[in-house]
């Protein structure tokens, strides 16, 4: 019975909030724009940060903190991703998009919805070499980078991961994890799971 006074309480929440809403409904144009295209727009990243601002601060009591902390969760989420893609392991549509996610969030639900998209992409990465029948080569992969990191970090130089790189096993769209996981941590919040 509390589930299902969960499930009403979750479903009023995407009725009466349009916040949530926008929020879920631009994550799943972004994840699949994503998957077809390998794209995440910029119209639906600025759009949605735009609005989140905006709305944030206009609906707020205080819309100076609103703000605040609308932008504090826009710079977080992009200053999460920022050295995945300057590692060239994420594009700079997905740090966008984690950006705007930020913007929705606001800075003390950014990070959580960070951890979920990293879980949702490490069950993706799983995935798509079960998929793809390469597993050991990511498994391989992983250890090189946790080795080179743990190296670099110990020695204090700059790895060069270019020179000695294995192939990639392919290229995943990462804002379907982002687009997944933000989706999962907002529902695992609004029942009481996250």
């Amino acid at each position: 019975m509390q589930e299902f006074h969960a499930l009403l309480e979750l479903l009023a929440m995407l009725v009466f909030d349009p916040r949530t809403a926008v929020l879920i409904v631009l994550l799943v144009i972004a994840g699949i724009t994503d998957y077809r295209t390998y794209r995440i727009p910029n119209w639906l990243t600025f759009g949605g940060a735009t609005f989140a601002l905006v709305y944030k601060t206009v609906i707020a009591v205080s819309p100076g903190s609103a703000l605040l902390m609308a932008s504090g969760g826009l710079f977080l989420g992009f200053l999460l991703l920022l050295p995945l893609y300057m590692l060239h392991a994420m594009g700079a549509g997905d740090v966008k998009l984690m950006a705007m996610v930020g913007a929705f969030l606001g800075v003390d639900e950014t990070l959580q919805a960070v951890l979920f998209a990293f879980v949702a992409g490490g069950v993706g990465a799983i995935g798509f070499a079960l998929l793809k029948g390469h597993v050991s080569r990511l498994l391989r992969n992983a250890v090189d980078v946790i080795y080179g990191l743990a190296t670099s970090a110990f020695v204090g130089v700059r790895p060069a991961t270019r020179a000695h790189a294995a192939p990639s096993i392919g290229k995943l769209p990462y804002g379907v994890c982002i687009s997944v996981g933000t989706i999962g941590y907002v529902l695992g919040r609004q029942l009481g799971y996250a």
